[in-house]
C-alpha cells in the first residue's frame, strides 16, 4: 500500500493556531460506519451519540513543558527538546544545533537552576543527556520550560493549560493527547451521569507522533516506541463492558494504541506496563475498540492510517474531503471527529 494514497489537499488557513475558546464548542464530525452517513455537530454533542454502559477510555497523561533554551559554556544558545525519561536524571533528547553538541558537552538552563551534560548519542541522532539541579525537577521545568507546540502552530500559547486535558494527571509527554482537549469537566460529569463509564490509560506521548512517515510504500513505516501503563480499576470497566456486549471507545488515538496492544482476541485486556509500537493500517483487525473520538491528522500520517484502518480509506478520505469543503478547524487545536 502507497503512503502516497493517504494524501489530501489541505489549505494552510485551515491549520487551527490558537485553540478555541470554549473546549467544547469546537465541531464535531460524526461517522457512522454501518450507513457511511456523515452529519456534523458540535463536540458537547458527543454526549448524544453515547449510551449507558458505554466505557470511554482517555489518556491521562501530563504534557511537561519538556522545551528548553540553554547556553554552552562557551555561551552558544542551544535547544533541548526532552523525548523520554531513561531512568532518574537522564533523559533522551533532541538537541540543535547537533552538530556542535558532542558527548562531554556542558549546557546550562535558566541561568544555572538547571544544568545538562550530554552523555552520549543514540540512534537517530538523539542525544542521552544527565541534569543535574537543587530542588524537584518538574518544579524547574515549570518555571524554565516551555511546551513543546507541534511544528505546524507559529503562534505563541497564551496559557500553558489549553495545551493539557482537563483530567491530565501523570508527567511524561513531549506531546498532548489532543482529541482529549475538547472535554470539559462538566461535559464529563454530563457523560457520567447518563451512565457513560470513565476509565483511564497513561500513555506518554512522544514527539515521533508529528514524524513523518519517508518510506514509499506503509508497511515499511517503523513506529517509534510509546511508554504506558493501565491500572487493575480500569481493566475491570474494560472488559466488563466487553462481557456485557458494550461499546468500548477510545479518546484518541493514544487510548486506542494502547487497547489494541494489550487486547488478546476477545477484546479483554490485562493489567500492563510497557512500550508499544503497534502500527495500525487498513487491514487491521481490531480486538478491542468500538468506536474513537480523535482529531483530524496530518497528511500521509500514521495516525491517518490508523483512523482508515477502523472506519474504511475511501470513507475517511471523503470525510477529510468534506471537512476541508466545510472548512473544519484541522490537527492539535483544531475541530474533532466520532468515529462508531
Amino acid at each position: 500500500m502507497k503512503v502516497s494514497e493517504f494524501n489530501y489537499y489541505l489549505p494552510e488557513e485551515l491549520i487551527a493556531q490558537t485553540p478555541i475558546e470554549k473546549r467544547d464548542e469546537s465541531r464535531l464530525m460524526v461517522l457512522d460506519r454501518k450507513n457511511k452517513g456523515i452529519e456534523h455537530r458540535q463536540f458537547k454533542d458527543i454526549i448524544d451519540f453515547l449510551k449507558p454502559g458505554d466505557v470511554l477510555v482517555r489518556n491521562n497523561t501530563k504534557v511537561i513543558p519538556a522545551r528548553l533554551y540553554g547556553k554552552k559554556e562557551t555561551g552558544a544558545n542551544v535547544e533541548f527538546l526532552l523525548l523520554n525519561n531513561i531512568e532518574g536524571d537522564i533523559w533522551e533528547s533532541i538537541v540543535r544545533p547537533g552538530n556542535k553538541l558532542h558527548v562531554g558537552t556542558k549546557v546550562i538552563f535558566g541561568e544555572g537552576l538547571l544544568e545538562a551534560e550530554i552523555l552520549d548519542i543514540m540512534p537517530g541522532g538523539t542525544r542521552k543527556v544527565k541534569f543535574t539541579y537543587d530542588g524537584i525537577f518538574n518544579e524547574i521545568l515549570d518555571r524554565i520550560g516551555l511546551m513543546p507546540l507541534p511544528p505546524y502552530i507559529h503562534e505563541e500559547l497564551k496559557e500553558k493549560g489549553r495545551y493539557q486535558t482537563v483530567y491530565a494527571k501523570y508527567d511524561g509527554s513531549a506531546a498532548a493527547p489532543t482529541a482529549g482537549l475538547h472535554f470539559t469537566e462538566e461535559l464529563i460529569k454530563k457523560l457520567e451521569e447518563k451512565g457513560v463509564v470513565i476509565a483511564n490509560v497513561t500513555l506518554h506521548v512522544g514527539i515521533g507522533t508529528f514524524r513523518p512517515v519517508k518510506e514509499e510504500t506503509v508497511e515499511n513505516h517503523e513506529m517509534h516506541s510509546e511508554h504506558f501503563y493501565i491500572k487493575q480499576e480500569d481493566v475491570e470497566k474494560i472488559n466488563n463492558a466487553k462481557k456485557n456486549e458494550n461499546r468500548v471507545i477510545a479518546v484518541g488515538t493514544t487510548s486506542c494504541r494502547v487497547l489494541e496492544t494489550i487486547a488478546d482476541e476477545n477484546g479483554m485486556v490485562n493489567t500492563t506496563e510497557g512500550d508499544t509500537k503497534i502500527f495500525i493500517y487498513p487491514g487491521y483487525k481490531f480486538k478491542c475498540l468500538d468506536g474513537l473520538i480523535t482529531n483530524f491528522h496530518l497528511p500521509q500520517s500514521t495516525l491517518l492510517m490508523l483512523v482508515s484502518a477502523l472506519a474504511g480509506k475511501d470513507y475517511i478520505m471523503g470525510a477529510y474531503e468534506e471537512a476541508v469543503k466545510e472548512k473544519y478547524r484541522f490537527f492539535s487545536f483544531g475541530d474533532a471527529m466520532f468515529i462508531y
